[in-house]
Parts: structure tokens; C-alpha cells; sequence
């Protein structure tokens, strides 16, 4: 799918310092101090148009969640969400995940979530995919002691070789995993724009859950 350009996108985000982070390598190991509290921060890598981050920060307030996305034309609608909301928790990011580590200090991050990542569907691009073993220690390294991974998909490929990858990474342990997460799940369930159009046409998504155990 072709990513849609919006003119001016850049500057409309520097236009909002209150939620979109301009500078966020200066903040890394302060982002507690950022926030003014000591909750647990959760990050989303490729918020999308930010459904899922603000729906989580208005259900969690006792969190601080960072939204990450490496599109401007993508943020831009994240924030026009974040702006309706006007939670204090929630915080804007444009980056791209490969520079995760410039942001945060290591076990910075109790939670990292994974929402419908892109499959990168053919082999020669399995390097690219956010589960691939180079992301995993990238992740890692900012995640503290049992801070955990969460990956949701309706890919099953992409949800196979996440399953294999993190099992294979001896400072994982998989914890959860769910063929079909909609099953069980309640009424007041988070879900993103692409989830809640799968569920509305009975695709199945796939999830599962990793601590991060670090080794003595």
C-alpha cells in the first residue's frame, strides 16, 4: 500500500512540543523526569494513526506510553487523536526503531508492543521484520528485568517466525501465545484501526508475550 504524503506534515508536529517529542535522544534515561512521575513506561514501535496508544493511555493513566513512528504523514494523525485527548501520559516520537537505543537507556522500558507490524512476507526481507534477531537485542537492551515484548498479527507467517525467533534468543521467555485472541477477549479489548477491521471480518490474530530475562 502507497503511503499517502501530507504537505507540511514535519511542521505540523513541531507545532505541538507538548506531545510530540522534537529532541528525544536528550531525553533518554530522563524520560521518568519528563513525565514528573516514576510509571512504568510502555513503548508501541509504528503507532499507525494512534488509536491503540490513545485508547491505552486514557485506560491506564498510572502509565506512560510513547508512541513511535517513523512516517511523519503517519504521526501526524496519531497526534490529531493525541490532541483530542490531551492526556499527559502519552508522548509522540518520529524515529525509526533501528535507533531505539539513542532514546533509551537500558531498562528504560517495562513494555514494548508490537501491533501489526509489517510482514516483510518474502524471505530475502526477513532481516527487516521487527521480530528478526537483531531488533530482538535491540529491544533487549532497553527492556528491564521481565519487561515484556508483545506482538500482535493477523499474519500467521510473520507470527510463525516471531514465535521461532524469540524462542530461539536464550533473554527471552515466551509466556503467552494465542491463535485466535478475539475468542476470549472482553468487551473493553484495545485494538488498533487494522484489528478491529479483521475482527469484522473473522481473521484471526495471532498474539503472543515475552519476558525479557536478563542472565546473571
Amino acid at each position: 500500500m502507497r503511503l499517502r504524503r501530507i504537505p507540511r506534515a514535519s511542521s505540523m508536529l513541531e507545532a505541538h512540543p507538548r506531545w510530540v517529542v522534537s529532541e528525544p535522544g536528550a531525553l533518554r534515561g530522563k524520560w521518568h523526569a519528563h513525565f514528573g512521575d516514576q510509571h512504568p513506561i510502555h513503548v508501541e514501535i509504528g503507532c499507525g494513526k494512534g488509536q491503540f496508544i490513545t485508547e491505552m493511555a486514557k485506560k491506564y493513566p498510572d502509565v506512560n506510553f510513547i508512541a513511535i513512528e517513523k512516517y511523519d504523514s503517519v504521526l501526524i494523525r496519531a497526534l490529531e487523536k493525541v490532541c483530542q485527548i490531551e492526556q499527559r501520559n502519552v508522548q509522540l516520537v518520529l524515529l525509526d526503531a533501528v535507533e531505539l537505543r539513542s532514546i533509551f537507556s537500558t531498562g528504560e522500558v517495562q513494555k514494548i508492543y508490537l501491533n501489526f507490524s509489517d510482514p516483510w512476507p518474502k524471505k530475502r526481507q526477513a532481516k527487516r521484520r521487527l521480530t528478526a534477531s537483531s531488533y530482538l537485542t535491540l529491544f533487549k537492551d532497553v527492556l528491564q528485568d521481565e519487561g515484556v515484548l508483545h506482538v500482535r498479527t493477523d499474519n500467521f507467517g510473520l507470527f510463525q517466525f516471531s514465535l521461532e525467533s524469540i524462542n530461539h534468543d536464550p533473554d527471552y521467555w515466551i509466556c503467552h501465545m494465542d491463535l485466535d485472541r478475539h475468542r476470549n477477549a472482553s468487551d473493553d479489548d484495545v485494538m488498533t484501526e487494522f484489528e478491529e477491521k479483521f475482527v469484522r471480518e473473522n481473521k484471526p490474530i495471532y498474539e503472543l508475550e515475552a519476558w525479557r530475562k536478563r542472565r546473571k
